[in-house]
């Protein structure tokens, strides 16, 4: 006996614009979604502005949480499939409506599109009908404007596709077609939420996250480690790199102005991520700033922390408040993680009274004074690098 089988399709949003180097995008996102599977991996196709999956239905849990987590599709579906003549879609169609009823639905309306232009029927046509006898069946109630359910029809070339529940997917382009970036990763909200803007974006981010023990602990560390792992389902995977930053603290404890302490620590943090950034081929570098948030995030003195790199500083919550920040962390699966008490780096020695609208040359003078080049080069040259443990959360079977 063969086994059931399952078909889902995505809609592809963004990527339909690239125009020449389409099949390129397209050939990307495909790989990508393959990459969420060892072992047995669905069958996928990518064309006219669909993604196209087929596979066994034990695969189905596994295949719905790739889709939640594949950055460069609008939205999924799982759907039914019918050979393309009005009675097959019809019949479909009221398999779906009956669902929806069961599941609390009253009312519905059909949207149907005809992507193959020699079927007979238009699309209004087949919205007519199959919504027709869905109403005269009594199952649900036609409603246009305000409807409680969308039942979607799409005839294509070969099959029509059915389905009545549509989710929301990530958009945005896939993993690894815009270049390489290195975040600045600490146990804070902001920070995660810049690394899944830049994947967002088509990048592949790596990471780079700096502790200070003992005055950080173990927990700390792995707690960065823990939000590393959750960015990893959208960037498929990745690689961290720890650096201890404790002899560096201290020696600005002991020769910097207590007002600049975090603009120094910042500075050279900068500098360090750099040279990690230039040696894994790295484009740019990524932090979770935005502006005026605290101290060091005044205009002033992210011009002072942007003049310790030559690699592009790219800050994409630079206008974002905390709210909307907060926002993002929750539905990428971030926040419950971030807020755990464990403190880094950044928190310590902090000033009571840090300087706000800093000089660049006084910045630079302390910096110039403070010989700290010696230190930041041994802390680079200790540095622990490992591959980011990460896993799809998928449901148990029943």
């Amino acid at each position: 006996m063969e086994n059931a089988e399952v078909f889902y399709l995505a809609k592809i949003g963004e990527i339909n614009l690239k125009k020449g180097n389409l099949k390129e995008f397209e050939r990307r996102l495909a790989q990508n979604f393959r990459a969420y599977f060892s072992g047995k991996v669905p069958n996928v196709q990518v064309r006219a502005g669909r993604m196209y999956v087929r596979a066994d239905a034990e695969l189905a849990a596994h295949i719905e949480a790739a889709l939640a987590h594949l950055i460069g599709i609008t939205g999924w579906a799982q759907v039914q499939t019918a050979d393309k003549t009005l009675e097959a879609m019809t019949a479909a169609a009221v398999e779906e409506a009956r669902a929806l009823y069961a599941a609390g639905k009253r009312t519905f309306k059909i949207e149907a599109r005809r992507a193959d232009k020699k079927f007979p029927l238009t699309s209004y046509d087949l919205a007519r009908e199959i919504g027709g006898t869905i109403h005269t069946q009594g199952i649900l109630t036609v409603d246009v404007h305000k409807p409680d359910a969308v039942i979607s029809v799409e005839v294509r070339e070969q099959l029509a596709f059915i389905y009545g529940v549509e989710h929301r997917g990530q958009r945005g382009l896939p993993c690894g077609c815009s270049g390489r970036a290195l975040l600045l990763l600490s146990g804070g909200i902001d920070s995660p939420v810049a690394g899944y803007r830049m994947l967002f974006r088509g990048m592949k981010v790596d990471y780079i996250y700096f502790h200070s023990h003992p005055y950080t602990s173990p927990e700390a560390q792995q707690k960065v480690e823990d939000l590393a792992g959750v960015l990893a389902r959208y960037g498929l995977g990745g690689y961290i790199t720890v650096i201890s930053f404790t002899k560096v603290q201290q020696h600005l404890k002991r020769t910097v102005p207590e007002a600049y302490l975090t603009l120094l620590l910042r500075m050279c943090m900068m500098k360090t991520a750099e040279m990690l950034a230039r040696k894994i081929n790295a484009q740019c570098l990524v932090t979770g700033e935005s502006l005026a948030q605290v101290a060091s995030q005044t205009i002033e003195n992210l011009t002072i922390t942007d003049s310790c790199a030559q690699l592009p500083i790219l800050r994409p919550l630079i206008g974002m408040d905390k709210e909307e920040i907060i926002q993002t962390a929750l539905d990428i699966g971030t926040y419950q993680t971030s807020i755990l008490p464990y403190e880094d780096c950044c928190v310590l020695f902090s000033p009571r009274h840090p300087v706000l609208h800093t000089k660049q040359q006084d910045a630079e003078d302390i910096f110039s004074r403070i010989e700290i080049d010696q230190l930041l080069a041994e802390a680079f040259e200790q540095r622990e690098t490992k591959k980011i443990e990460w896993a799809l959360p998928v449901p148990a079977a029943d």
